[in-house]
């Protein structure tokens, strides 16, 4: 997606560890017309998957999520990070390991709000190694609910998150694709 891509170009940082620092347009101060525009987009490729349900882990990817939600006009339900008294013990878990923080972490979603009649779209901000998107697999499989796509905003092609995705025949989009990247350059990958 050109406009995503343009602004990673004109807004992004490369930190060290193959970090790429948006957050002034995505992940912290969010530019709500480019997110609208994110959503619209994965609502094009998944529109007819039956989606019931869009699925991400808190905190990046709720915004996207909520933004593909409009357009779908489904619930967005977002994995919480850690244990909350306020989610019960009637949890749906997964561990998932953190590329960006470097630690693994246990996510849950309340069993009332995922089920086997769903069909969920699972959205995030950003795919490196892949975990976040497999843990909220595994959240939908011990729901009995089928996830029919991965929508995912900005994808380190250079990492095995991708891979990992694509070999479980789960349809993936992902928006930006980023081949490489380095202190003054970020090349991206073709999207086709």
């Amino acid at each position: 997606m050109k406009l995503l891509e343009d602004r990673i170009l004109q807004d992004g940082t490369v930190l060290p560890g193959n970090v790429l620092k948006v957050d002034s347009f995505l992940n912290h101060q969010i530019d709500y017309k480019l997110i609208k525009a994110l959503g619209e987009e994965f609502y094009n490729t998944f529109k007819d998957t039956g989606v019931t349900k869009i699925l991400t882990v808190e905190a990046s990817g709720i915004a996207i999520a909520c933004a593909a939600a409009e357009h779908f006009e489904v619930p967005v339900v977002f994995a919480k990070k850690g244990h909350h008294k306020n989610v019960g013990n009637d949890i749906f878990t997964a561990d998932v390991f953190s590329f960006t923080k470097g630690i693994t972490y246990t996510v849950a979603v309340s069993k009332k709000y995922l089920n086997a009649q769903d069909k969920v779209l699972v959205i995030d901000d950003f795919l490196a190694d892949g975990q976040a998107c497999m843990g909220l697999k595994s959240i939908c499989e011990q729901a009995g609910a089928e996830v029919v796509g991965f929508g995912i905003a900005i994808e380190k092609g250079f990492q095995n998150g991708g891979k990992l995705l694509r070999e479980t025949g789960i349809p993936v989009q992902s928006l930006a694709i980023i081949a490489s990247m380095t202190d003054d350059s970020i090349c991206f990958a073709s999207n086709d």
